[in-house]
């Protein structure tokens, strides 16, 4: 169903795609757009248990977009050095297939919105359950169910194995 990475000797452990996963600070999310056009947004995120996590407004592209189809795929860029000298960039990726669906159980949603608030606001969590509790009619979580995760390395970092 998935294609093989072309390139696997570049291929990143799944430990290590899933570190990338877990660490990085924002990513692309694609889904289906309007008029068969993909539409790719920058996002923050979580990573728990094999399910990323983001949240959005209750209307817009995106949710339009797993509306439409529930297959989906981000990305992630944990690395990107350019390497002017040997026309190359070093760099170190994640790619995550999967199928979104907007989280409809209470227990769920608060669960990824307190994922969220503690990675990107540790040491304020009695303020990012005020957040919580202030835009929760105003806010969907919405959970991607991976299916098929590649990470990839630039050639160069590959060979230092």
């Amino acid at each position: 169903m998935f294609r093989k990475m072309r390139r696997d000797k570049q291929s990143l452990p799944t430990e290590e795609a899933e570190e990338i996963l877990r660490n990085g600070s924002s990513g692309v999310l694609a889904v289906s757009g309007d008029d068969g056009y993909p539409y790719a947004v920058p996002l923050s995120y979580a990573y728990a248990g094999g399910m990323l996590y983001f949240h959005w407004a209750t209307s817009g592209h995106k949710l339009d977009g797993i509306r439409q189809n529930e297959k989906v795929s981000f990305c992630v860029i944990a690395q990107d050095e350019i390497v002017p000298e040997q026309f190359a960039t070093n760099y170190k990726s994640v790619i995550a297939f999967g199928r979104a669906r907007v989280v409809a159980d209470d227990e769920t949603k608060r669960r990824a919105l307190e994922l969220l608030a503690r990675k990107y606001s540790p040491g304020f969590e009695r303020e990012g359950a005020a957040e919580i509790e202030k835009d929760w009619k105003a806010v969907v979580v919405v959970e991607m169910t991976l299916e098929h995760m590649t990470g990839k390395e630039a050639l160069g970092l590959a060979k230092l194995r």
